[in-house]
């Protein structure tokens, strides 16, 4: 597996292949992920996306005078297992603050948060930056901390021509923020640690993390300066909502910056948009400091302090992470590197790949990764689809492979047997190869007697062909293979075919 070369890069040299115009970018990142608990953070409100606006907000969460909050013990958990998977220190004190500002989308005045005590500490997470290219190498990414708060509602902007609505159903949904350091310099390595920390929450099943539906939200703190300078002045970037929209801005501001300063001018810190239609960012509001949100402790919600034993127990049921498996996948079935990536690329498609292993056996890591890699994932991003949408179970994907390993299909029958499966046919059971085998007499033709005679038919009418392989075309032979082929229908063993033609053309 490719080793992880830099440990905590603000102490670190910027690779000079990292230098824009001579200047290094420091890059930190903020992501807001939304728990998957069925109710919010402080109240029973349900949580669930695309409902009527303003259907699921409580007085709790419009915090009116009287209601008190009740934390969600559902909350701890995910947060815990998102601790662990990041290797952080773990915060057994818990305390809770109000952030006070004013935005219509707020309806308290005030966001509930952890300002003194945040849930996870300092960890890290190491990720792959270029992956798959010449010039890949690999990062560890520093982490702040993952505190605990409740998102705000939304401003609907346009829904009726000329205003702005505010949806508050989304008011209380309960969130951890994971605060990177400022390691990353590039936006490369911005969307490889975006994409890693998206794919830990998704494994870990904490969150859905679906970025268009704003449950897995990034913000990302943008500067510049000389190498061996003091950190410049950063922006923020907002509401970037897709993996290209966050490489495409943070490239954006990165030269919006540079240009500044090259000017003689100085960069503001402020909070920015960005504009994928017009590919620029542009100045939303200048950047309120910590001190602007007066944070307070909560008065209504005691201190929540954590024993050992809840924090084992959560530890002990934490599925194996991603980068163990990867690492597994290659020592004990002897997987490249590539494969064992994109097999772990989700916890589900990894997990259906053990399965289909599991029956047809580990010695054919390779076989069957190569027809989920290959056939079954081309078919499904054909029609955007995941491992989660297959029509094909692991069953039957399996039933398949032990036809083409025990011989009775081809690899070119076998293909039109994975279609047939991909299309419906042969029912849902574990046999479903093996009826539509039966029903479309896709059986391979092994019989030595009866390729031999099809051969030396074909030998008898491509005279001319077999005079060309003799006089030194190799390309002949492979004619003659596929007339062989065409003639079995495609059902000839190949491999007998080779053999007995080499055979009688000496």
């Amino acid at each position: 597996m490719t080793a992880i070369t830099e440990s905590n890069t603000t102490h670190q040299p910027v690779r000079k292949e990292l230098l824009i115009d001579g200047y290094e970018v420091v890059i930190g990142i903020e992501i807001h992920c939304q728990l998957n608990t069925k109710s919010k953070i402080f109240s029973s409100s349900s949580t669930k996306f695309g409902n009527e606006p303003n259907t699921q907000a409580s007085i709790v969460d419009l915090g009116l005078p009287g209601v008190l909050p009740v934390l969600n013990a559902g909350l701890i958990e995910r947060a815990l297992k998102f601790g662990i998977g990041v290797n952080a220190e773990l915060g057994m004190l818990n305390t809770f603050d109000r952030k006070n500002y004013f935005y219509p989308d707020l309806p308290k005045g005030y966001q509930i948060t952890q300002m003194e005590n945040p849930i996870v500490g300092k960890g890290y997470i190491d990720v792959i930056v270029n992956e798959g290219e010449k010039n890949e190498y690999g990062k560890r990414i520093g982490i702040t901390r993952g505190h605990l708060e409740e998102d705000a509602g939304k401003s609907v902007h346009d829904a009726v021509p000329g205003m702005t609505g505010i949806d508050l159903n989304r008011a209380g949904t309960p969130l951890i923020e994971i605060v990177s350091e400022p390691d990353m310099r590039s936006s490369k390595e911005a969307v490889a640690y975006i994409k890693a920390i998206h794919q830990l929450v998704t494994w870990l099943d904490i969150s859905d993390a679906i970025m268009a539906e704003g449950s897995f939200r990034c913000d990302c703190n943008v500067s510049v300066r000389q190498p061996g300078e003091e950190f410049g002045t950063r922006t923020e970037l907002k509401n970037l909502n897709s993996f290209r929209n966050i490489e495409n801005a943070i490239n954006r501001e990165i030269e919006r910056q540079i240009d500044i300063i090259e000017d003689g001018g100085k960069v503001v810190q402020a909070t920015m948009l960005y504009d994928p239609e017009a590919d620029e960012t542009r100045i939303m509001r200048t950047k309120e400091d910590a001190d602007d949100y007066r944070y307070f402790p909560d008065p209504d919600l005691l201190p929540v302090r954590l024993e050992q034993e809840t924090v084992d127990a959560i530890r002990a049921s934490i599925p194996e992470l991603p980068v163990v498996r990867r690492e597994r996948f290659g020592t004990e079935l002897g997987l490249s590197e590539y494969d064992a990536r994109v097999l772990t690329g989700s916890r589900e498609l990894a997990d259906y790949f053990e399965t289909v292993l599991e029956a047809v056996g580990k010695q054919h890591a390779k076989l069957t990764a190569n027809w989920i890699m290959g056939d079954l994932l081309g078919a499904l991003n054909k029609e955007d689809k995941t491992i989660t949408d297959s029509p094909i179970s692991e069953v039957q994907l399996a039933g398949l492979l032990k036809r083409l390993n025990d011989n009775t299909l081809s690899g070119k029958l076998a293909k039109q047997v994975f279609t047939a499966l991909y299309d419906g046919e042969g029912g849902d059971d574990a046999d479903a190869a093996d009826k539509i085998i039966e029903a479309k007499g896709l059986k391979q033709e092994t019989d030595t007697g009866a390729i031999k005679a099809m051969v030396e038919e074909v030998i008898a009418n491509n005279q001319a062909m077999v005079d060309e392989y003799k006089g030194g075309k190799e390309k002949a032979f492979n004619g003659l293979v596929g007339q062989v082929m065409k003639a079995s229908r495609g059902k000839a063993n190949p491999q007998q075919v080779n053999q007995i033609l080499k055979e009688i053309l000496g």
